[in-house]
């Protein structure tokens, strides 16, 4: 619990972690308005075949996670990086030698953190793509809070994977390279020849699975099985971290 509560007022201390916070907002309403105002223009434009109909506020906040996620990515791999880049990781395992430990109490806090900020973000998003969408906009209370909660979900794994990931690497810039492409790059690359086994492949990299999960998909598996491969890639990533943090010196 010591270890927790440092992490915590360490998180809390450092300036990058406030910008973040501030960026993911920004980002958030922006991609949000945006995206409902295409969904508006669709549905008046003199264009019928891309008519959109009415759209749910819950969509549009899922659909403006594609960007908004990346402030939170920062966010996990700052947690761990900037300590690397400032030599106070030194400190911090002379206070706490088991490398482990500090690696599970920085993604309790990254995770508890990121997903809170996951929850503020959709509710961002929505109380912007509401006004936005206007008639043709959608807010059924439960399906609303349950994209909001996914959302949360999500955005807490992903930041705890870029933790790992930071962790192992101890670059930022190089662990945000690694990160573009396995969330990204890669998957949609496997996916552009439309070859069934590459896209079996790619439906295995927690970007997609990510996306099946807050999409509520049932093929090409259920929305759980995409919510399980994200938390194993989390999980993975944070024991390459432990890995990484006993076998080498701070």
């Amino acid at each position: 619990m010591n270890t927790i509560s440092a992490e915590w007022t360490k998180l809390w201390s450092v300036r990058s972690t406030w910008w973040s916070l501030l960026a993911g907002v920004l980002l958030m309403a922006a991609t949000a308005g945006q995206l409902a105002i295409y969904a508006a223009n669709a549905n008046t434009n003199d264009d019928p075949a891309d008519d959109a109909g009415i759209v749910t506020v819950g969509s549009v906040v899922i659909g403006s996670v594609e960007l908004t996620q990346y402030a939170v990515l920062a966010l996990g791999l700052l947690v761990i990086t900037s300590e690397f880049t400032s030599g106070t990781i030194r400190t911090t395992l002379q206070c706490t030698p088991s490398r482990g430990r500090v690696l599970l109490a920085k993604a309790a806090v990254t995770g508890a953190v990121t997903f809170a900020l996951g929850l503020l973000l959709g509710a961002v998003g929505a109380l912007v793509a509401r006004p936005v969408l206007g008639r043709w906009g959608a807010a059924p209370a439960g399906g609303t809070v349950g994209d909001v909660l996914a959302v949360a979900t999500y955005l807490a794994l992903v930041g705890v994977l870029a933790l790992g990931l930071g962790a192992a690497l101890r670059s930022a810039v190089l662990a945000l390279v690694v990160l573009v492409a396995t969330l990204m790059i890669v998957p949609l690359s496997l996916q552009e020849p439309d070859i069934a086994v590459l896209d079996r492949i790619a439906d295995a990299f927690p970007g997609v699975a990510g996306g099946h999960f807050l999409a509520g998909d049932t093929g090409p598996y259920p929305a759980p099985v995409g919510l399980l491969l994200l938390a194993a890639w989390a999980g993975a990533a944070l024991l390459l971290g432990r890995a990484a943090l006993r076998r080498r010196d701070a």
